[in-house]
């Protein structure tokens, strides 16, 4: 498997696309959070709170931040990153596939079911573009998010 190739999940999402993979967003919430303490904005925000009713929330908001700090991904699924007890990759290694579109039941697979409220049926248009033209088309040509 290509270094390319290796980016492309079991369930045919594409790493080298993912904001998780890039860091870009956790990058930004822990300078954005690190901003926000130097200034002490959570004393400011709670004198804010008086004229806008969504400062009250500050202390969640300031919460979230550092969980989108935490969505970095260091290892692709194929490596291992992600979840240890995912069940499409445990699946794939089971049957010993590259990925789902190895596999003739990925049309109807309840284990892809997750990715539907995020990536609608990307994911399945994903996985029949690789299954008939392979991973470099897939990864050089348009992929579906």
């Amino acid at each position: 498997m290509s270094e390319n190739e290796n980016l492309i999940t079991y369930f045919d999402l594409y790493c080298g696309n993912c904001f998780n993979r890039k860091g870009e967003i956790a990058d930004l919430a822990r300078d954005l959070r690190k901003k926000l303490r130097e200034a002490k904005f959570n004393r400011a925000s709670q004198g804010l709170s008086k004229y806008f009713k969504e400062f009250k929330n500050y202390e969640r908001c300031y919460e979230v931040l550092g969980a989108m700090v935490k969505l970095r991904c260091n290892r692709v699924c194929q490596d291992g990153g992600g979840p240890p007890f995912c069940k499409i990759r445990k699946c794939c290694q089971k049957k010993d596939v590259n990925g789902c579109w190895e596999c003739d039941e990925f049309e109807t697979c309840e284990k892809l079911d997750f990715l539907e409220p995020v990536h609608e049926d990307a994911h399945i248009k994903n996985l029949r573009k690789i299954k008939k033209s392979g991973p470099e088309v897939f990864i050089n040509g348009k992929r579906y998010w």
